[in-house]
């Protein structure tokens, strides 16, 4: 099944909590995660740098870390959720703000927009989405083996079905599982991923590259 980009919050079974993002994409395909200056972005792969004058909407911060919090997002909005958060704001507020504000992409599919607002040893995450007919943001609990997702399409929205099993040694595992562990598997078009993984007092990074598609 399709569902094009994936944000999802989990805590493994050892107790570490970790937000996942994903990109799955059919249009846009040559697409990498890479980390800068500790922070994950989303650029196209090279040979392919024109994409982004075909589409403004495919080259972003997809993950940031402030604080005691990490954010994952599908576009532009990761960094005004991330801000908002540094200065002090709970997580479903700056959530609901960004949202709100920046609304779905206004590109030929009118893309949701998705994000993930993890702590670092908290017990609840928070997910949002807004499309063209609502705005959702929940609180999740996070259980242990466990991972609650949202994406732009088909499942999108914030529901209790959408939980599924999860579990990673670090963060690398995380990023590879996203990919093609357990349920994740069953999800098509998978690009690239990238995840802020809990160890101890700091949040580490990772991320997995699939293999470019003829």
């Amino acid at each position: 099944m399709y569902v094009g980009r994936i944000v999802s919050v989990g805590r493994t079974r050892e107790g570490s909590n970790a937000v996942m993002y994903r990109v799955s994409s059919r249009s846009f395909a040559n697409r990498q995660c890479v980390e800068i200056a500790g922070r994950l972005v989303v650029v196209p792969r090279e040979g392919h740098q024109d994409d982004v004058l075909k589409n403004p909407y495919i080259a972003y911060n997809c993950l940031r870390v402030v604080g005691s919090w990490a954010v994952a997002a599908n576009g532009t909005h990761t960094d005004p959720i991330a801000e908002k958060l540094e200065l002090g704001l709970p997580p479903r507020d700056a959530l609901v703000a960004t949202l709100l504000a920046l609304d779905y992409e206004k590109d030929d599919y009118s893309t949701p927009r998705i994000a993930g607002v993890l702590p670092l040893d908290g017990d609840q995450a928070w997910l949002g989405i807004v499309r063209n007919d609502a705005l959702v943001v929940r609180a999740v609990d996070l259980q242990a083996g466990r991972a609650c997702y949202v994406a732009t399409y088909e499942a999108d929205d914030v529901r209790a079905e959408q939980t599924v099993d999860f579990d990673a040694s670090d963060a690398h595992g995380a990023a590879q599982y996203c990919v093609d562990g357990g349920y994740f598997a069953e999800l098509t078009n998978a690009v690239c991923s990238g995840v802020a993984f809990s160890m101890g007092t700091r949040f580490d990074l990772a991320t997995t590259l699939v293999p470019a598609r003829s």
